[in-house]
């Protein structure tokens, strides 16, 4: 046993079952001797319930996630080489690709609104961030991951050099507009896909917020009911408490009719025996 074998058994389970899990694995490696391995198993933290989400769809469904993950590649890899045609299309792709797999991952835990936003947040970051794609991939997250921005940075272009006109003619100022027409066509396709980012994202706070209405309306109706209900057991109990006192009461009398009918008899048959 080892502290990968261990961990991925615990990164399955829910967030529930993880502290209880952790000590008995950490248990079982002191009683078997190895105590370092018990201290690392101690030390491993629980997951919260977005990124167990997260790390249970790397589980169950590793072809989707891994699709998300491949694409995140291509797409670093077109910001890296400024490929403006490959850079649409990738990004055309991405939003339909994460929509699928997020579905996937809220559809596999019931999760709340805020820890769905969560789910999208990490696997955006998946796609822009190679280490949070390693992350992601190895199912064993104990956090949510972010990124700050759309996408990589671009790499810094090289300097420009100077070229000798090219045989039949052409002048490096025909080579000079031609660079710069491409230029312009890569800041239009990145505008684009910014463009296309935005309204996604503006889509998701949109459906988020919905997801979160809905949970509130559905929560003001419980509330209500539960108060309902309060009320109504409360008055049952003050009107049992009224009946309870009265009980009470007549008891008393009861016990004090009783005590005297007692003396009396006494006395009487003292008489009687006198």
């Amino acid at each position: 046993m080892d502290l990968d074998e261990v961990a991925g058994r615990l990164y399955a389970l829910p967030p529930a079952e993880f502290t209880a899990a952790r000590e008995a694995e950490a248990r079982a490696a002191k009683d078997a001797g190895d105590v370092r391995l018990a201290r690392e198993i101690a030390r491993l933290r629980k997951p919260t319930v977005s990124a167990w989400a997260v790390n249970k769809a790397a589980r169950e469904h590793p072809g989707d996630l891994g699709e998300l993950l491949e694409l995140g590649e291509e797409l670093r890899r077109a910001w890296q080489e400024q490929d403006a045609g490959a850079l649409a299309e990738l990004t055309r792709r991405r939003g339909a690709v994460s929509g699928r797999v997020g579905r996937l991952v809220r559809e596999g835990a019931a999760l709340s609104p805020a820890a769905a936003a969560e789910v999208d947040q990490t696997l955006d970051a998946a796609v822009v961030d190679a280490d949070a794609a390693a992350q992601v991939r190895a199912g064993r997250l104990v956090r949510p991951l972010s990124y700050s921005g759309f996408a990589p940075a671009p790499a810094p272009a090289a300097p420009a050099r100077a070229k000798a006109a090219p045989p039949g003619g052409g002048t490096s100022r025909e080579a000079g507009a031609e660079s710069a027409a491409s230029h312009r066509r890569v800041r239009s396709e990145e505008e684009a896909a910014k463009t296309r980012a935005r309204q996604e994202a503006e889509e998701r706070r949109a459906r988020q917020r919905q997801e979160a209405e809905a949970a509130h309306h559905e929560w003001q109706a419980a509330l209500a009911e539960a108060v309902r209900e309060q009320e109504e057991r409360a008055g049952k109990v003050a009107r049992l408490e009224r009946k309870l006192a009265k009980a009470r009461r007549l008891l008393a009398e009861s016990e004090q009719r009783l005590e005297v009918a007692r003396r009396e008899e006494r006395r009487a048959r003292h008489r009687l025996e006198g």
